[in-house]
Order: structure tokens, then sequence, then C-alpha cells
């Protein structure tokens, strides 16, 4: 557990095991190590902080991404977050089991905690299209509204998890006019990982003042140059999201300090983006596919996705093999326009391997070979002569990631 994440003045957290993730299997499927894993955890705010979010886009969202959706123009003053089961393809039209059980979950928090459940967002993530556990709540969230501190962050970035192997966290601090902002963040995401417009589950937080609009600028901001730009296997989760939330407990007015607000926002969001793929499902390669020269930021993007979903270029990453036709070939087969060969460069670190679209003749293949033995890999793709740079963020493909997910229900 890492007790470096610094905590924010207004925010609390609890967490528990429920019993969520042991109450999804048979017991002849049981696994001893769920038995004692943190599964559910509450945050809550102090009366003044403002929330934003954003949402996965993918048309079957679970149903608490709507509930979240409906209730984020109220004052929230929690968040209840479960692990063990994303309460998806359960239903999300009104009357439906899935939409009821989240709306559920929020009255018993709100009952707990002297609220209003339209204060209360819910989110869920674990396996999918299985009913959540009432009685794992019923059981827990009064008990776990007992027990809520300013210190127990670390507890609820481990309770979010499902395949990961660690958390994810991040705290940052700037100094405005004498007075410290500090910013703390968590995440979960280790598969099921191209995210749009949100994350895995990732939860922000912070004690500088601003208006929920402001917030959603900037969360806007960050997660495009973080999250957005990250993927395992090029899938968007039914769960995907991401909240910011601030206390206004330093005093200090984000208007006040909107340019290193945002500069540190931006940071601290793309470290835990790109600890998630270091968490990558049976990842052994942090790998950035950096795309320059193209007409357009979205050709650049267009190019770098199609390269870092190529399954045939992630095996021979994950082989530590040069094999430079691979990338080659989805760079030529990149959905932009006016693409031409011999404006193509490509690089494995600082090794040209491709020049003007044909192999440059200095390359070697000891050269090449060195480069893609590393763990840390960066893979840079000239495709004209144009201002627009993207980086994408991904993994290599490995035995263990089918491995992972072959056995993710058994």
């Amino acid at each position: 557990m890492n007790n470096t994440l610094l905590n924010i003045k207004g925010v609390s957290a609890a967490a528990i095991n429920a019993g969520i993730k042991n109450a999804q299997n048979s017991s002849a499927n049981l696994n001893p190590a769920d038995a004692e894993k943190l599964d559910l955890s509450i945050v809550t705010f102090t009366p003044e902080t403002t929330t934003a979010a954003v949402f996965t886009q993918n048309v079957f969202c679970a149903a608490p991404v709507v509930v979240a959706k409906n209730h984020l123009n109220s004052h929230v003053r929690a968040l209840v977050i479960n692990s063990g089961n994303a309460n998806a393809g359960t239903g999300v039209a009104s009357g439906n089991k899935g939409l009821e059980n989240a709306y559920q979950v929020c009255e018993m928090v709100a009952q707990a905690l002297n609220i209003n459940a339209e204060q209360v967002l819910p989110f869920s993530t674990g396996v999918i299209g299985q009913l959540l556990p009432m009685q794992c709540f019923e059981a827990n969230i009064a008990k776990l509204a007992t027990q809520l501190t300013s210190d127990n962050l670390p507890q609820v970035a481990q309770a979010i998890l499902t395949t990961d192997l660690v958390e994810k966290t991040a705290s940052k601090q700037f100094t405005v006019n004498g007075k410290i902002i500090t910013i703390s963040g968590i995440a979960k995401g280790s598969g099921m990982i191209r995210p749009n417009m949100a994350t895995m589950l990732s939860f922000v937080f912070t004690d500088v003042k601003a208006s929920q609009s402001e917030l959603q600028n900037c969360l806007a901001i960050a997660t495009n140059q973080s999250f957005n730009r990250i993927t395992v296997d090029g899938d968007t989760s039914t769960n995907d999201a991401c909240s910011l939330s601030a206390t206004g407990a330093s005093g200090v007015d984000i208007n006040d300090c909107t340019s290193g607000f945002q500069q540190t926002l931006n940071a601290l969001m793309r470290s835990l983006a790109h600890q998630i793929i270091k968490d990558g499902e049976g990842a052994t390669k942090f790998v950035e596919v950096c795309v320059k020269g193209g007409a357009s930021n979205e050709d650049c993007l267009e190019v770098a996705y199609t390269v870092a979903h190529s399954p045939l270029v992630k095996t021979a990453l994950f082989a530590s093999d040069a094999n430079w036709g691979r990338i080659l070939a989805a760079v030529g087969r990149s959905n932009i326009a006016n693409l031409k060969a011999e404006d193509v460069n490509i690089y494995l670190g600082a090794v040209r391997i491709v020049k003007c679209g044909e192999l440059d003749p200095t390359y070697t293949e000891a050269l090449g070979s060195a480069q893609m033995q590393k763990t840390d890999i960066i893979i840079t793709i000239e495709i004209g002569k144009h201002s627009a740079v993207e980086s994408v963020w991904t993994t290599d493909l490995s035995y263990d990631y089918i491995k992972i997910n072959a056995e993710y229900r058994s």
C-alpha cells in the first residue's frame, strides 16, 4: 500500500472487505486470495466541495455510469465504489434491476451519511453481466460510514483494484502566493484499456477552490493528454469514469493559479495513466508511440493507435524482435489521407530504421535488437513535415495477457 499519498483537507475515506468478489464465484471456483481483499469504498467531501467527471462513451455503459451522470449536477457529497462486479449488462432502462440496484446503493450511503441520495456518485468495476450482490452492501455500508478518516485514501486505492497487480497513486503540490495547493489521485486499470473521454476508474482530489464548470474544463484537458492517450488492448470499458473533486480548503481560487493548476493536474494524471500501462495485463514493456509531422493531430493519433493496436507489432515487442516490417505495415494501413511512403521515417529509440520509406542504409539488426531488449521503448514515426505531434502509450502482448483474460471468470 502506498503511504506517500498526500491527504486532502475536506476529503475522508474508508474501505472494507464486503465479500463482493467472493459473491461472484461458486465455492468450487472461490479464490482464497479474494477472501481478504478490500472491495467496497466510500469517499466523502465537505459541503463546499465541487465535483466534475467524465465517463465512458461505450453505448453499453453500466448502470452506475447512468446514475453518476444523473447525480453529477447535484451537490456531490460522496462517492461509493465497488470492485468485483461491474453492474454492467444488467439493465439501464427505468425499472431494470441493474439501475435499481445502483440507485439503491446510493440510498444506503445517503442514509448512513445523512445526505440526499442524489448527492452520491456510484462507481463499479469487475465482471460484466452479473447483478450486484446487494447483501454485501446492506451488511457493510453503515459500518463503513463509521470508519471514515482523512488518511484512508491508500485503502481506497487498494480496494478499487481487479486484475491490477499494484495500486496506482500520485500526489503533487505547487505554491501560490505562499500557499500550498495539493492534488492527489488514485486509479485502477490493467485490461480492457482504451479510454474514450475517461479512464477505467480514477478519482482525483484537490484543495483548490473552483466551480464545477472550471473543474470540468480542467479535467477534460488533463484527460485528453493522459487517459485518452493510453491503450493496452484497444477495448473501451463499459464502466470507465474519472472524477475530480475540489474542496477549496487551501483558500486559493483556481483563477489565481489557472496555469499552475492545469500543468500540475496534467502531470499527475499522466503519471496515473503511465502507471496503468506499466501494470497492463501481462505487460513486460512500456512503449511510447510518438508520431510527428502529420497534417493534423488526428492523423498523428490514427497512425499511433494503428501501430499500438497491431497484434503483430505488440507480439514482436514481447519477443524483443526488431521486426520493423510490422511497424512499417501498420503505418501504411493507417486510415489517413495523402500518406506517402517517401515521407515516412521510423526510429527505435535513437536508431533510425526506415528513411524516406526504405530501410536506412546505416541500420543493422544488432542496433534494432538492442533497442527492443529494453523494458521502456520509444517508437518514433515521422509522416510528414507538419507541426502536429501526438504520443500514445501502450504495452506488448504476452502469453500472460491471454492467460489472465481466458481465466478471468473461472
